[in-house]
C-alpha cells in the first residue's frame, strides 16, 4: 500500500486524523522527526478516536533515518510551489507520499532532497495559501487509492 509521510508535524489533531486515515485505507502513515507534540497528547489521542491499534504507524528520528528504512523508489513531495496536480501521476504501492508541517509546509532542502521524485500540487482558488495538512494528506491517499480500484476496502 501507500506510505504517507509527514515530515516534522507540528499540530496533535492533524497527525491523529492521519492515523485514522491510515487505519481506514490501510496506508502506512510515517512520522519524521522531530515531532511537535508528544504521541499520548489527548488532542492526538482524541482525533485518532480508536484506530491507533488499527493503523500502521512508524515514527523516525530524522529524514535520514526514514530514507534508511522505507528505501524508496518514488517519493512525491506536496507543495504550494510545484505546477503539476497530484492526479496527474500513476500512483504505485509503496510510493511514499511525502508532505510538511504545519503551517510552513517543506522546506527547500526537503523538496529538492535526491530521494524526492517529482513534486506535487493540489489544486485551489489563486491567493489561498493551503489546505490543512490532514485534509490534503486524505485527498492524495484516496486519488492513489482509486487509481488501484480501492483494494480492500468493502
Amino acid at each position: 500500500m501507500f506510505r504517507l509521510m509527514f515530515y516534522r508535524p507540528c499540530i496533535p489533531p492533524n497527525t491523529g486524523n492521519a492515523i485514522r486515515l491510515a487505519a481506514g485505507t490501510g496506508c502506512e502513515l510515517h512520522l519524521v522527526g522531530p515531532l511537535g507534540f508528544d504521541l499520548s497528547e489527548p488532542k492526538l489521542r482524541r482525533a485518532g478516536l480508536d484506530y491507533h491499534d488499527l493503523a500502521s504507524v512508524t515514527v523516525h528520528e530524522d529524514l535520514d533515518s526514514a530514507w534508511a528504512a522505507l528505501k524508496p523508489q518514488r517519493v512525491f513531495a506536496f507543495t504550494a510551489h510545484a505546477s503539476q496536480p497530484h492526479s496527474a501521476v500513476a500512483y504505485q504501492p509503496r510510493d511514499v507520499l511525502l508532505f510538511g508541517p504545519e503551517p510552513t509546509g517543506l522546506p527547500d532542502a526537503v523538496r529538492n532532497d535526491s530521494h524526492v521524485t517529482e513534486q506535487l500540487r493540489i489544486p485551489m482558488i489563486p491567493g489561498r495559501r493551503s489546505l490543512n495538512l490532514s485534509n490534503a494528506a486524505a485527498i492524495v491517499v484516496y486519488e492513489a487509492w482509486r487509481q488501484h480500484g480501492f483494494p480492500g476496502a468493502v
